[in-house]
């Protein structure tokens, strides 16, 4: 059977000169800001919590920032002080209840802030507890980037927090000279020298993985956290654009098995609202009525269950529990047996094949014969795609219920629409969409799923 999906697959996987890969999903809409693309990143900050004047509360400021505003153009220094605004609730999205700390671990996570225009930026956050004698607030490092590459900025992390330690001031030369460094292409690495007081000249290598669609993606903490069955019901729900809510007590879990989630969409893409890590002040983004991925810290479970809507919702679900049966019966098997071949000590790298490969047999064998229902009309008219005899073409019989429901949600049908844009068939994949639409209102389920996830197996309501 001809499967474009398949091919896009390998084409994906040999194209050493991609362009850089896109954030998954939005998280929060903020302005525009200039497209700085080819670097590294676009700036770093230091937000460190403050105590209120006359209050026992603290509150996020940013106390160092790599390049300063004053270097910008006003009009773009306008727009970036907007999202730094932004940012500092992702750094402590817990919000004011802090006390100072004599012990802290450190903990990386991510966002993703999306634009007005629909462009997208990563925010890479790592937070700590500063050096000092006696009891203190945590800081946080944050680097916004156009590049989606989770593992190697949590290295650059690494050379930050080791300066920091020595002086402030050392922070500069270095972010300087990444930022001058061009960005490697897949499978690439590049060497940045910089200057340590008593060890003398580093040289650091950054080394991009050479599967650059997946470099943002880690499912070693998916896999940590949900069993192999786990992960399929989750997956069941996601493919049919469902609402669902993810708690952990750390920040990097819950923004690790997000991102790992969505990334078992491939080659589709979730079209609603993500937000890996869900600010104190956003709460109320869980009584939406459209499919979401969130991910909110446990201590704020009082605050989800408080929305009445959530709560009747998380009822009706735990009444209902039709994951394990939406996807077919045989499939779901072979999902698992691919699974299955995954080795304990196995690197991020080889995971990711096992556990993409694993995915994309999934669509291909569901969804793979799309290319032949797209009918073409001359004059380099928009194909028109004849879901009827698609659905009646799904084999085997037993897989056409699920398709009956995949070709209703949002990421099937923006898929579609880029495939019936494309003159000939052989550009029918050349493209996934970007857009993130908001007019389908026939969502399948208003249901809400909790996942509990930690150091233990998940935990479902």
């Amino acid at each position: 059977m001809f499967s474009s999906l398949q091919e896009k697959f390998h084409r994906d996987r040999s194209d050493r000169d991609s362009t850089l890969p896109r954030p998954i999903a939005p998280a929060l809409v903020v302005t525009s800001a200039q497209n700085q693309s080819h670097l590294f990143f676009e700036y770093l900050v230091v937000v460190s919590l403050r105590k209120k004047r006359g209050e026992g509360t603290y509150e996020p400021q940013i106390t160092y920032q790599f390049p300063k505003l004053a270097n910008m153009r006003r009009s773009q220094r306008e727009e970036e002080e907007k999202s730094l605004k932004a940012i500092l609730l992702f750094c402590f999205p817990e919000g004011v209840n802090w006390a100072p700390l004599t012990e802290y671990a450190s903990e990386t996570f991510s966002f993703v802030l999306t634009e007005v225009d629909g462009s997208r930026r990563n925010g890479y956050c790592r937070r700590l507890l500063p050096s000092g004698k006696g009891a203190r607030p945590p800081e946080a490092y944050c680097i916004i980037s156009q590049v989606a590459c989770f593992g190697l900025f949590s290295k650059i992390f690494d050379e930050v927090e080791k300066r920091r330690q020595i002086s402030m001031a050392m922070i500069y030369p270095f972010m300087q000279s990444l930022r001058e460094a061009p960005f490697p292409a897949p499978g690439n690495t590049v060497k940045i020298k910089s200057f340590i007081p008593e060890s003398g000249t580093e040289v650091i290598s950054l080394t991009r993985p050479l599967d650059s669609w997946l470099e943002h993606v880690d499912f070693r903490t998916l896999f940590r956290c949900l069993t192999d069955e786990e992960v399929l019901r989750v997956f069941a729900s996601t493919v049919l654009e469902r609402r669902i809510i993810f708690m952990a007590d750390e920040l990097s879990t819950l923004s690790q098995v997000l991102h790992a989630v969505a990334a078992l969409l491939y080659p589709f893409t979730w079209q609603h609202t993500f937000i890996s890590i869900v600010p104190s002040v956003l709460i109320d983004v869980v009584m939406a009525p459209t499919p979401y991925l969130l991910g909110v810290q446990k201590n704020k479970l009082d605050d989800v269950i408080d929305q009445s809507d959530v709560n009747s919702s998380v009822l009706s679900l735990a009444q209902i529990g039709d994951e394990s049966t939406i996807l077919p019966e045989k499939l779901q098997e072979e999902l698992l047996q691919a699974l299955c071949c995954r080795k304990d000590n196995s690197t991020s790298e080889e995971l990711n094949k096992v556990v993409s490969e694993a995915f994309l047999s999934f669509f291909v064998k569901t969804v793979g014969h799309f290319p032949s229902h797209v009918k073409r009309r001359s004059g380099g008219q928009p194909g028109v795609f004849q879901i009827n005899s698609f659905c009646k073409a799904s084999e085997p019989k037993a897989s056409r219920q699920f398709v009956k429901r995949f070709i209703q949600t949002q990421m099937f049908d923006l898929f579609i629409q880029e495939v019936e844009r494309q003159p000939t068939q052989e550009g029918l994949v050349a493209s996934l969409s970007e857009t993130i639409g908001w007019n389908r209102i026939d969502y399948n389920s208003n249901l809400i799923w909790f996942i509990w996830i930690g150091t233990n197996k998940v935990q479902t309501h």
